[in-house]
């Protein structure tokens, strides 16, 4: 996964993901108490304080990274999105406000869409290394729940309302509790093997 160090890297990610929420007025858009501004305006303080996190620090830089790690407590805890820094890959895509947790030992893929509801934690406490890996291009639906340690491929769909507790290979359609292949990508017919 990418990590933002520079500007360039910093501009590009807020690029993508303002093209993808369809951002062109933000100004109207927040006097208007749009939704779509609200998730923006916390993905794009997101990617300043990752920003500040990675680089390489001068003694300067210390004051805007404070500033954005307060601004990303309160605003984590105004909009319910309890995302942590340096989780996300580009071109990240949360289609509506609304809760999501994804925890700190969580990595998602580049150009990943995820609704709201989604919870990504560990299995049961005291787990050693409950790292949740999930590939480039997923779309991830309304109330899943993704319970590490687990890995999942690239380009995987994954159903409203399902329960992920075992790897998942890539190009695949995956759902229910607890969560199966309900059909390869790479082929119409459904398939049924577990996970």
């Amino acid at each position: 996964m990418d990590l933002i160090k520079s500007k360039k890297d910093l501009n590009r990610f807020i690029g993508i993901e303002r093209a993808k929420l369809n951002i062109k007025r933000p100004f109207i858009m927040w006097i208007t108490y749009s939704e779509g501004y609200r998730v923006y305006r916390f993905f794009k303080n997101l990617r300043y304080l990752e920003y500040y996190l990675n680089k390489k620090k001068k003694p300067w830089d210390y004051v805007p990274l404070a500033w954005r790690y307060w601004n990303h407590r309160r605003m984590k805890l105004k909009y319910s999105f309890y995302i942590h820094p340096n989780t996300l890959g580009e071109g990240f895509h949360l289609v509506h406000s609304g809760f999501v947790r994804i925890a700190v030992f969580a990595k998602i893929g580049k150009n990943c869409t995820v609704l709201p509801r989604v919870l990504i934690g560990k299995k049961k406490p005291g787990i050693g290394n409950p790292e949740v890996v999930i590939g480039d291009n997923c779309y991830i639906g309304t109330s899943v729940t993704i319970l590490g340690p687990v890995k999942i491929g690239n380009n995987v769909t994954i159903a409203a309302g399902s329960v992920v507790t075992h790897d998942v290979p890539d190009n695949c359609i995956i759902g229910g509790v607890p969560a199966k292949i309900l059909r390869s990508k790479n082929h119409s017919s459904p398939v049924s093997p577990a996970i």
